[in-house]
C-alpha cells in the first residue's frame, strides 16, 4: 500500500469510528464537489526561504490576513486559530533527514498554511462535503455544511485547521462586512484568497511578504513560479505522503523573479 493510500485510509477509519459514535459518519458514494474556479488552472505559492527571513515580516502578514477574513485572536494555543503561521525549517521539513543542511537554513523560520494539496485527504473524509476542491485546485470551506466532526483536522498531516472551540466573535476587534464571520463549532483555514483571486487580484500573503511569497500558475510554464521553481531546488511539506503539496519553498534563486 502507498503510504498516500495508507494515510487517507487511516483517517477514513477514523473518522468512520468517530462517526459511529457521533452518529454520523463519512459519505461513501458521493459525488465530489467542484464548485468554483476556472478548470485548467492550478494556483500555488513558492516560497523564497532565505529572502523570506530577510525581507518579510511575518506579523504584518498575519495581520493582514486577519483582518480581511475575521480570524479571531486567540492567545490559547489549544484554542487558537491558525491560517497562516511561521514554524522553524527543521519543524516544519522533519522528515528530512539531512544530516549536514547548512546553519543558516537549519536555523530558518518559514510560512506555514493550508497546502490546497492535489490529493487532499481531508476532502475524502468530509461527512458533509463542507470542505471540496475547485476547479482551479483551491481546497475550499463552506462552513454552513460544517458540522464540527473534525475528521478533516484529523486527516490533514500539515495541522492546517482549526475549530473555533468559542465563539470566535468575542475574539475580534474589527470585523470585515465583506467575509463571513464563523460560529462556534466551526473548522476553518486558509482559503488562499480565493475571492481575491476570482477578482483578479493576488493572495494578501503573497502582497504583504516583500516578494518572498510567489503565486502563480503552477500549470503555466511561464508564471512566475513555474519560472522560479525552474531554476532553483525545491522541496514541499511531507510530499512523500502523495498529497501533492501547492506549497513549494526554495533554497536560492527567486529573487530574480521577485
Amino acid at each position: 500500500m502507498k503510504r498516500r493510500d495508507f494515510l487517507i485510509a487511516g483517517a477514513a477509519l477514523g473518522a468512520a469510528g468517530l462517526g459511529a459514535l457521533s452518529g454520523c459518519s463519512p459519505t461513501e458514494g458521493a459525488p465530489a464537489r467542484a464548485e468554483g474556479g476556472t478548470p485548467g488552472r492550478h494556483w500555488g505559492f513558492v516560497v523564497d526561504v532565505e529572502k523570506f527571513n530577510r525581507v518579510a515580516d511575518m506579523d504584518k502578514i498575519r495581520s493582514v490576513c486577519a483582518q480581511a477574513y475575521n480570524i479571531p485572536s486567540i492567545d490559547d494555543p489549544k484554542e487558537e486559530i491558525k491560517w497562516i503561521w511561521e514554524e522553524p525549517f527543521e519543524d516544519s521539513f522533519a522528515d528530512m533527514d539531512e544530516a549536514y543542511l547548512p546553519d543558516a537554513v537549519k536555523e530558518s523560520g518559514v510560512p506555514v498554511l493550508c497546502n490546497h494539496c492535489e490529493e487532499p485527504p481531508c476532502v475524502r473524509v468530509c461527512p458533509t462535503q463542507a470542505t471540496f476542491k475547485r476547479k482551479d485546485g483551491i481546497v475550499e470551506m463552506d462552513y454552513h455544511r460544517c458540522i464540527g466532526c473534525r475528521f478533516c483536522m484529523a486527516a490533514c498531516p500539515y495541522g492546517a485547521r482549526s475549530l473555533n472551540f468559542s465563539d470566535p466573535a468575542k475574539h475580534l476587534d474589527h470585523v470585515n462586512p465583506d467575509f463571513p464571520t464563523r460560529t462556534r463549532g466551526v473548522v476553518e483555514k486558509c482559503t488562499l484568497c480565493s475571492d481575491r483571486i476570482d477578482r483578479g487580484e493576488a493572495p494578501l500573503c503573497a502582497e504583504a511578504s516583500n516578494g518572498s511569497i510567489l503565486f502563480g500558475d503552477l500549470n503555466d510554464p511561464d508564471s512566475d513560479v513555474r519560472r522560479a521553481l525552474a531554476q532553483s531546488f525545491s522541496i514541499r511539506r511531507r510530499a512523500s505522503l502523495g498529497t501533492g503539496p501547492s506549497v513549494y519553498y526554495v533554497l536560492k534563486g527567486v529573487e530574480e523573479h521577485a
